[in-house]
């Protein structure tokens, strides 16, 4: 049953929802900078403008040339539009002036408010007056500037300055129709481009989302297809990557029950045929009666061995296994094991070489190492080649001591080698040579990740395999073996 998912807006609204506000905030910043603070801005411009040009003509004063001062006075005044005056010490016009503002000057002509000014500018203090004045004549603002040329204290002389403060409003009006307009044209372009641009980031994940819930009904054979950018086409991958990762683990889930299912019908299946062949033909012979019921006892032992590696092999997944560390000689532990197989040579024909370099005090769980070991030389006899060589080799490296076997069998290809050890797992291409529960590398593999260990598999095609592992707890002489404890399984793939 597919779940309720809370219903959330398309990204569409939202991309749309978002140039709509970046158009917004174009529009509010344009507006507060052009239309609010355009009078003030103007203001302060003009203000530095002139109390730049009075810094040029006080240097010029300053250099005593008399022409080259006029000239610099009438060059600023028709540029600028700025009439300027200069008074000598005792407050007379004798040094400069140039009126070209006419009635809408005031400190030229009989609106005349220069003395007023310099007796404002010596209240500074600070020889500087900069203020905006209003004409009543023309009803519009002037700004007058003024400065002391020399000692603040005594002056060689005042200059004074005027010129006329535009008002805005005309402006402001033309701009804010401009404004307007160029709002409406953004938000239209706006639409058409969130809608472009929307169309081709949504395309591709709505297309992806539409393959994912083909997956999540089970069709796990689908390639996602991404398109547009790198980010879909990545996400695209990664599905693809996944689905073909679950449509395995289902292919394995369905060999698992039926391998699993075959294997216990198999001994089932044999015990009620021989029970029934006691009841009814070997009852009275005891002959045939102890032959049947050998083979129900070795039936038992195999579905129980199967049965018994389920079980390790859930335990060793779940963490529910723990380790018992202990001290021992892997050299002599190994000899014990081959020996044990070298017994059975007269039966099954093997011919077992092992190859060690001295012994090996190592600490970990002896009783699931040897098992690894045994599992591994098991699994080499149902892949030896025909002459049934099997070689277990131990040596040591910088990192550990390792431990190989190796079998003389056809070896496997590069997909093989990558589901070797996964569980119930066989090869089209190489069949076991003695029956086995098919969970003997998954235990190997889930032992080995318990203990932190390294392993793997070397094999090439015709050249057989060699299966092995790297025991890295290693006692060195003098050294006592770290405590017994219970460890938990590493997550990391080998």
């Amino acid at each position: 049953m597919k779940p309720e998912l809370k219903k959330r807006s398309p990204m569409r609204l939202h991309i749309w929802i978002w140039f709509m506000v970046f158009v917004v905030a174009v529009f509010v910043l344009l507006w507060v900078s052009q239309i609010l603070f355009l009078q003030n801005s103007y203001d302060r411009m003009t203000a530095s403008e002139v109390q730049r040009q009075a810094n040029r003509i006080t240097e010029a004063y300053r250099r005593g040339d008399a022409e080259e001062f006029r000239a610099t006075c009438d060059d600023i005044a028709f540029s600028s539009n700025i009439c300027i005056t200069v008074y000598d010490s005792l407050q007379r016009p004798l040094i400069y002036s140039r009126d070209v503002l006419g009635i809408n000057c005031v400190i030229h002509g009989w609106n005349n408010k220069s003395r007023e000014i310099i007796r404002l500018l010596r209240e500074e203090g600070n020889g500087v007056l900069c203020r905006k004045y209003p004409n009543p004549q023309t009803a519009t603002d002037l700004l007058i500037y003024a400065c002391t040329i020399g000692d603040t204290e005594k002056p060689e002389a005042y200059l004074l300055m005027n010129t006329p403060l535009v008002p805005a409003a005309m402006t402001v009006d033309i701009l804010r129709r401009q404004l307007i307009i160029i709002m409406v044209i953004l938000v239209l372009l706006a639409c058409i481009i969130s809608f472009i641009v929307s169309s081709r980031l949504a395309k591709p994940i709505a297309r992806v989302t539409k393959e994912a819930e083909q997956l999540a009904h089970g069709r796990y054979d689908i390639s996602f297809t991404g398109g547009g950018y790198d980010e879909a086409n990545r996400l695209a991958e990664t599905l693809t990557y996944a689905s073909g990762e679950i449509n395995r683990v289902d292919r394995m889930q369905r060999d698992l029950i039926a391998n699993a299912s075959h294997d216990l019908r198999t001994p089932l299946t044999m015990l009620k045929a021989y029970a029934e062949m006691i009841r009814d033909l070997s009852g009275d012979n005891p002959v045939k009666r102890n032959e049947h019921l050998g083979v129900i006892i070795e039936e038992t032992d195999r579905l129980t061995a199967l049965v018994n590696d389920i079980l390790d092999l859930s335990k060793l997944e779940n963490g529910r296994m723990k380790l018992d560390r202990t001290e021992f000689d892997m050299e002599q532990r190994l000899t014990e094991i081959v020996e044990r197989y070298r017994g059975l040579s007269g039966v099954s024909g093997f011919r077992f070489t092992l190859e060690t370099d001295g012994a090996a005090r190592v600490c970990c769980d002896a009783g699931k190492i040897e098992q690894v070991i045994c599992n591994l030389i098991n699994n080499a006899m149902n892949y030896s080649g025909e002459d049934k060589q099997i070689f277990v080799t131990q040596k040591h490296t910088p990192q550990g001591v390792k431990i190989s076997v190796r079998d003389t069998g056809e070896g496997m290809d590069q997909e093989t080698l990558s589901r070797i050890f996964d569980k119930y797992y066989r090869s089209e291409n190489y069949t076991r040579k003695v029956v086995g529960t098919g969970l003997g590398l998954s235990i190997v593999k889930a032992i080995l990740r318990l203990h932190d260990y390294a392993f793997g598999v070397d094999s090439r095609v015709g050249e057989g395999s060699t299966f092995w592992f790297m025991i890295h707890d290693i006692v060195k002489d003098g050294e006592t073996a770290p405590d017994s404890g219970e460890e938990k399984p590493d997550e990391s793939t080998d």
